[in-house]
């Protein structure tokens, strides 16, 4: 290989590295274009992956639904407290404020010996039943991202061997095409001499005749069977494609939804990663051992908060245990507008989540209908693959 040849190998190589990355792997495309849909190989892996990403999008919706429902109800209890008449919400009010109060002290009385910030500590209390599940889902998740990856990774080095491959079927196709051009054309012009040599110069040239013609027809079936070779070589390259981009596609819906399943983990457990979670977590239970020592003493705090409780599960809300953690925004407006911006952004994130995963399923869809209105011909053989999946969905 020379110094050119190698330059353009690398370049090649190199532009097909670019075309496909991670940033491509969220990028879900039901592309039928190069499937043969009346080949019943390809026809009935079209439509179970089709089938695939809806019965994936639906269980990824229920899930959601259940979600977006519970923050709803937390979003509603805010306007529940904030709505309260002035005489009940003074009476809330005073609770939160003797608790808040009481926590300044402890604040005081344990400084040197604190772990955690305030802060931490209260986000750490709030979800303190959850952290061990929190935990462990944003593990899982975790772990399944590096699976997701290594298939993704994997899914794009076959697929770029296949375009490698399929770029050089086509050059081989051009250059079998160019020499059996030119051979005609010199056979051509071998012939165009012998007849000057026969007729001009009166010379005996038939051995050249059969020479040209021997060879001539050796060089065209050589060039014929590698031409061939390569047409049928190039569809099995294309044929593999096709399925590397169906099996993509299923793994890129699974990429996004673990994507933003871990975005809206960490948004809701205030972490970027399992492992900072853990370490919160003992963290938080070494707090807690401190901090019961000062709690002990403090009769009025466990009152209060009794109280508090006490009249907040008279107002009808869904969660009156949450505002136990959370007096200082009774009385605070501006950390009632905090936790209220939390909510409404998790709320986002669950939104579109949901829009995502009802694009992935109306298309499907879609897929699946037009492939029944324009091949009538299939249409009890997509009925049974839709009834299959239906039957396991259920």
């Amino acid at each position: 290989m020379n110094l050119l040849q190698k330059l353009m190998w690398w370049k090649k190589k190199e532009s097909i590295s670019e075309e496909f990355g991670e940033e491509d792997w969220e990028d879900t495309v039901l592309d039928r274009k190069q499937i043969n849909l009346k080949l019943e190989e390809d026809r009935e892996r079209y439509l179970r992956s089709c089938c695939e990403q809806i019965a994936d999008a639906s269980k990824e919706m229920e899930n959601l639904t259940y979600e977006y429902g519970l923050v709803t109800s937390y979003l509603k209890d805010i306007e529940e407290i904030e709505a309260l008449p002035l005489e009940q919400r003074e009476e809330l009010n005073a609770y939160a404020e003797k608790i808040v109060n009481i926590e300044k002290v402890q604040e005081g009385y344990t400084k040197t010996a604190k772990r955690m910030t305030d802060t931490k500590f209260r986000q750490m209390e709030a979800i303190e039943d959850e952290v061990q599940e929190g935990y462990q889902k944003i593990k899982e998740a975790e772990d399944y991202r590096a699976l997701i990856k290594q298939d993704l990774q994997r899914l794009d080095g076959e697929r770029h061997a296949y375009q490698y491959r399929k770029a050089e079927l086509l050059d081989t196709l051009d250059n079998a095409k160019g020499m059996s051009q030119i051979l005609l054309i010199a056979a051509a012009a071998c012939i165009v001499m012998l007849l000057i040599f026969q007729f001009v110069l009166e010379m005996n040239v038939k051995i050249g005749y059969i020479l040209t013609a021997a060879l001539a027809a050796l060089a065209i079936t050589y060039f014929y069977i590698r031409y061939s070779d390569a047409e049928k070589e190039l569809d099995r390259v294309g044929a593999g494609i096709n399925r590397l981009i169906l099996l993509q596609n299923t793994v890129k819906i699974r990429y996004v939804n673990n994507k933003n399943l871990l975005d809206y983990l960490y948004l809701k457990y205030k972490v970027e990663s399992a492992s900072e979670l853990d370490f919160l977590w003992q963290k938080y239970q070494e707090e807690v051992v401190e901090r019961k020592k000062i709690a002990e003493t403090e009769e009025e705090y466990s009152f209060y908060q009794k109280q508090l409780l006490h009249a907040l599960y008279q107002y009808n809300l869904k969660d009156p245990n949450v505002w136990i953690h959370q007096a200082v925004a009774i009385i605070d407006n501006k950390e009632m507008v905090e936790i209220r911006h939390g909510l409404i952004e998790r709320r986002q994130n669950i939104r579109k989540q949901m829009d995502y995963n009802t694009g992935i399923a109306r298309n499907a869809q879609e897929e699946i209908k037009d492939i029944a209105d324009k091949y009538p011909q299939y249409k009890n053989e997509i009925i049974d693959v839709i009834s299959e999946y239906e039957r396991t969905f259920t």
